[in-house]
């Protein structure tokens, strides 16, 4: 997780020059709404700059190193156009492209109509293709007629210039040129910046990226490379993107999967995908809900999953008979409740995971301790052995929330019949308003989770007998004993003490009382 001094000097003018953008262009416009406007636009001229990229590399390939797809006829570019679809999912005319558009843009007086026409020509493009579904859509929240940018064509035309001009000025360096994964750190940094103004809305979005760090590794462990990895509400899809970071995507032999109820956060994630330079062939994400309609069945099962499901949703649960008899469902005997969806994903990914195989899944507390329909469903999962750890996190880890979730580790295929809960409340750093995993709060909660072992005040291997005993509680407090950090109190010194401090009073009060009749 080093990373080099060049590497943090670039991401760091990034970051800059996009906070830059972002306070001149919100004005009265939210933050939250207005990042579909950066973030599209930063989609936009990634595409602009991949096909480019791409075509002007085999020109120069063959001999001629003065070729620029930029400069080249809207005529002679349509030469390219069936090959560039099977190959990269997508084709832009030269005179759509980001630079063209942007170089123009403040002559443009329809600018507006110039960028949808340019966004719906790059959609369609897709269209009758293997990329089709990828591509489908992925411009819908960028509306460059929205009143949110001015009351007047005019006024509308000076923020998009404004828009084009800042996302211009980016110093992304040549497509692939930079020590750092440019377009895919300023959608994380982005995405992360609105969200942490956005209150709980954001969270909804984005799962911190340390956070991803930590469940990504847990499922790796022991591994160097993966078959196919899964999010069954993949969000803005930070949270697949982390297998790519750590294993290089070269090593996700089948790609990533995933599905979101959200429309606005489907299409980011998709957006997401491209930034990072995911070629539309190596994922599929779908639209809807997860627990009633799973899209990815064909693609299943799954050698890894990792998840921050949305905490306490409602969902269909006994009112609907046919679920009870879902072979994701059926094997614990009962549905979880219906104003409690949680345990639903947990049961889901379980379905859906390999053998062998693990599943990380960040879950509300009070999953682990409730009665009825979720203690019949832990107590399942307890004796079957898939549960391989209960990892307690620290507090406020999260936008929008400040409460401690855990994490839930399933394995599929455990060598023993334990279940290891961690106490990792105390791994955090502060930072602002929010506490924040630090590379060595992951590295000791991993070693502690490899060591599978008890530590006290820190981790406690419990076998099935005691976690019935406990009537299936799986809460890590039960487990994993508080250390005492109050100050040992010795009571006769206490005493002795308290005892020469009223004598020192005693005899304070006769000199003061000494002293007052002196005076009188």
């Amino acid at each position: 997780m080093y990373q080099d001094k060049t590497t943090e000097q670039e991401r760091a003018e990034l970051h800059r020059s996009i906070w830059a953008i972002a306070n001149d262009l919100r004005g009265s416009i939210d933050g939250w709404d207005f990042k579909h406007y950066v973030l599209g636009m930063l989609f936009y001229r990634y595409l602009s700059e991949n096909i480019t990229s791409y075509i002007n590399k085999y020109e120069h390939e063959v001999g001629d190193t003065d070729f620029d797809y930029a400069t080249l006829s809207d005529e002679d570019a349509e030469t390219v156009r069936e090959d560039m679809i099977q190959t990269k999912g997508f084709f832009i005319l030269p005179s759509e492209l980001f630079c063209n558009v942007q170089k123009n843009a403040e002559q443009n007086e329809n600018l507006n109509e110039t960028l949808a026409n340019v966004f719906k020509n790059i959609e369609s493009s897709a269209i009758g293709s293997e990329s089709e579904s990828n591509f489908k859509g992925l411009f819908d929240d960028i509306d460059v007629n929205s009143n949110k940018l001015g009351k007047t064509v005019a006024q509308r035309n000076e923020q998009l210039v404004k828009l084009l001009n800042g996302i211009a000025d980016m110093k992304l360096g040549s497509f692939k040129d930079t020590s750092i994964d440019a377009f895919g750190d300023a959608y994380e940094y982005l995405m992360g910046m609105y969200a942490s103004g956005a209150g709980k809305s954001g969270g909804e979005f984005f799962t911190p990226q340390e956070v991803s760090e930590l469940l990504t590794r847990i499922t790796l462990i022991g591994k160097t490379e993966v078959n196919k990895v899964y999010d069954p509400c993949c969000g803005s899809g930070s949270l697949l993107l982390k297998f790519a970071k750590i294993l290089g995507q070269e090593n996700v032999k089948n790609g990533f999967y995933g599905q979101e109820i959200n429309i606005t956060t489907y299409n980011l994630c998709r957006i997401n995908m491209f930034l990072h330079d995911i070629g539309f062939e190596n994922f599929n994400m779908t639209l809807g809900n997860t627990l009633t309609t799973p899209l990815n069945i064909d693609d299943e099962p799954f050698e890894a999953i990792v998840s921050n499901p949305p905490y306490s949703i409602k969902w269909e649960g006994n009112d609907n008979p046919l679920l009870m008899d879902d072979p994701r469902f059926a094997p614990a005997g009962v549905l979880a409740p219906k104003s409690k969806a949680d345990l639903a994903f947990v049961m889901h990914a379980l379905s859906w995971l390999a053998e062998g195989a693990r599943a990380a899944i960040v879950c509300f507390p009070g999953i682990m301790y409730r009665g009825g329909a979720e203690q019949q469903i832990r107590k399942y999962l307890v004796d079957n052995n898939y549960i391989e750890s209960i990892i307690q996190l620290p507090a406020n880890l999260f936008f929008g929330t400040s409460i401690s979730t855990c994490i839930m580790v399933l394995k599929k295929g455990k060598l023993d019949n334990k279940v290891l809960f961690i106490d990792a409340s105390k791994e955090f750093k502060k930072v602002t308003n929010n506490n924040k995993l630090d590379t060595i709060n992951i590295e000791n909660i991993l070693k502690t989770f490899e060591a599978r072992e008890n530590k006290q005040y820190l981790s406690y291997l419990a076998n099935v007998e005691e976690i019935a005993q406990n009537d299936y509680n799986l809460s890590v407090s039960i487990y994993v004993e508080q250390e005492d950090t109050k100050q040992a109190i010795n009571i006769s010194d206490l005493n002795k003490a308290i005892k020469e401090s009223i004598q020192r009073q005693q005899i304070l009060t006769k000199r003061i009382e000494q002293s007052i009749l002196e005076i009188l």
